[in-house]
């Protein structure tokens, strides 16, 4: 039913005697009107707390519980359908997720979208937009505060057992990418609370206010590899405004969206409101990215492919409906600054878990670092140590420090540049190095010392577990700061380490656009929603800040409304 009155029923009008005649006027049945809810006041759920990560000492219940969790997902080849308005897809064309840990163990075989699927994924959106978009900001929220629940509670294992198994992440890796998941679900919903709170003043004469539209049309999700947090969040995100969205995950983490997916559905969210596509990048993205009805792009990723989805937008801009929001996270060559005041102990203690924590797979990850010449033996000296205690292999072992690389693509990329490092004039391999694809696609944590500040090691992302070291003079600090600025094309996260605080204002004044997180004394991985809100500009995206009413002001189209009174 629409905002209109019954046009065609009318009822004579009680007037004065003796005055003309009046024109009909229709009568409104309230009744048959849509309501914003059924029940009156705001509801103001709890104020979100993040999520704790949980410990998985040897024999405690969560390290129980994960194994039982473990084999149960072991014990069965999954069959990954589409989910079409609420319907399994299976299309026949189907593909294997492997471990990477284990590469000749199948863990799902998964179907592919093809032409027709993506058709159908495109009109289910469009028909479940209506209903959802008109759906009171209580109910829509409440899904997602149920979907929170979920996925610390029963869900909570069988998503990190995913995690681990389908990207090969350690235990505590996949649980505080779970966690963070549950902080997405809840801290987006004070965030959009936020954002309804915002609303323009009024006079005497004249009532304003903003109504909060979704956008019009549907929302096209690209999630990464890399974490099952970023993969829900970035449909989910839109959804919560009111949009309805296509979700294309990568092809190797098919198992955790699946079950996101599931999580979703048994929080209450309406078929149709998220589309869960499989399948290559090319044979989705082309013919979403060409559709009228596409209002915007959600995506992690890498750089180039981004470039690519923006450039098709731009050649098809004459044929949406309106003009598409873009938001995008993609890559990142961080770096770590350290002042020659810096402790050479607390060097080592922000480097180890940064450079190689989840072998280096994470966007924020340490790639290149400068260091002070006068400082660099002892730091070299013991990260070698550290790194040579760190336990590299299978993660179902829940003492394995580190993981495989994602696949074959990635592994031949780090091989090939730890092999031009041992090559290079004024390069060397100073610590590790060493490769194994014999059963998984492993690559042991490697520093690199250059003495090219242009190397491209130093300006190229990897994305795998590779520091890369240039050593600096003592006392060219304010040079090196200059270095750091305009060597890479990225502008993700970065770290200065200083006790000097002279030092650590220049360089946090000096670096300021260098780092959408830029952190002083601390690692430049492990941002926390509602605390270190996540994303970087240049080459590394549009800085719109996952996890916070940055970010989801991008799925909404304000309307203002003034009333005369």
């Amino acid at each position: 039913m629409t905002l209109t009155s019954k046009l065609g029923t009318t009822r004579a009008a009680r007037r004065p005697e003796g005055a003309g005649e009046e024109p009909a006027r229709p009568i409104v049945e309230w009744s048959e009107l849509p309501s914003r809810s059924a029940t009156t006041g705001v509801a103001r759920p709890a104020p979100p707390i993040n999520e704790p990560i949980r410990s998985f000492a040897l024999a405690s219940a969560a390290a129980e519980g994960l194994e039982a969790a473990l084999g149960v997902l072991l014990a069965e080849r999954f069959e990954l359908p589409l989910v079409i308005g609420g319907h399994r897809a299976r299309t026949g064309r189907t593909f294997e997720a492997v471990l990477p840990h284990d590469r000749r163990q199948v863990l799902a075989t998964v179907h592919a979208a093809g032409p027709g699927e993506v058709r159908a994924a495109i009109d289910a959106a469009i028909a479940a937009a209506p209903a959802w978009s008109s759906t009171p900001f209580e109910e829509r929220m409440a899904v997602f505060l149920r979907a929170a629940n979920l996925a610390a509670g029963s869900y909570r294992d069988r998503l990190v057992a995913a995690t681990m198994l389908a990207i090969s992440k350690t235990a505590s890796e996949a649980d505080g990418d779970v966690a963070e998941l549950v902080d997405f679900f809840r801290f987006n919903v004070a965030a959009m609370l936020r954002i309804y709170d915002e609303q323009p003043s009024s006079t005497q004469q004249a009532l304003n206010r903003v109504d909060y539209r979704p956008l019009e049309g549907f929302v096209f999700a690209v999630t990464p590899f890399n974490f099952t947090s970023i993969a829900g969040n970035l449909p989910c995100a839109p959804a919560l405004l009111g949009n309805t969205v296509l979700w294309k995950p990568a092809s190797v983490a098919t198992l955790p969206a699946y079950f996101i997916m599931s999580l979703l559905e048994e929080a209450g969210l309406p078929p149709g409101v998220v589309n869960l596509l499989f399948g290559r990048g090319t044979d989705v993205g082309s013919l979403v990215l060409e559709d009228p009805n596409l209002a915007g792009v959600h995506f992690t990723g890498s750089s180039d492919t981004f470039k690519q989805m923006w450039s098709e937008v731009g050649s098809n801009i004459a044929r949406y409906r309106s003009y598409p929001r873009l938001v995008g996270e993609t890559g990142g060559k961080d770096f770590v600054v350290v002042h020659p005041s810096a402790e050479a102990s607390q060097v080592v203690r922000v480097l180890v878990p940064s450079a190689f924590g989840y072998q280096g797979q994470k966007c924020s990850a340490a790639s290149r670092l400068y260091v002070p010449k006068s400082l660099w033996p002892a730091i070299r000296d013991a990260l070698g140590s550290e790194v040579e205690r760190l336990v590299v292999g299978d993660v179902r072992d829940l003492a394995t420090d580190l993981g495989a690389v994602i696949d074959r693509s990635a592994f031949e990329r780090h091989r090939d540049a730890i092999a031009a490092a041992r090559v290079l004039e004024g390069t060397r391999v100073t610590i590790g190095g060493r490769i194994d694809s014999e059963r998984g696609w492993f690559v042991h944590p490697t520093v690199i010392e250059t003495d090219d500040p242009g190397s491209r090691l130093l300006s190229e992302e990897l994305f795998g577990p590779i520091l890369t070291a240039y050593p600096y003079d003592d006392g060219t600090f304010e040079d090196m700061l200059a270095l750091v600025d305009r060597t890479s094309p990225y502008a993700l996260t970065g770290s200065v380490l200083a006790t000097d605080r002279l030092a650590v204002a220049r360089a946090v004044a000096r670096l300021r656009h260098a780092a959408g997180n830029l952190y002083v004394n601390d690692k430049p991985t492990g941002a926390v929603v509602a605390q270190q809100p996540f994303g970087g500009a240049r080459a590394s995206g549009t800085n719109d800040k996952a996890g916070s009413m940055w970010n989801l002001m991008r799925w909404t189209s304000p309307r203002t409304i003034k009333e005369r009174l």
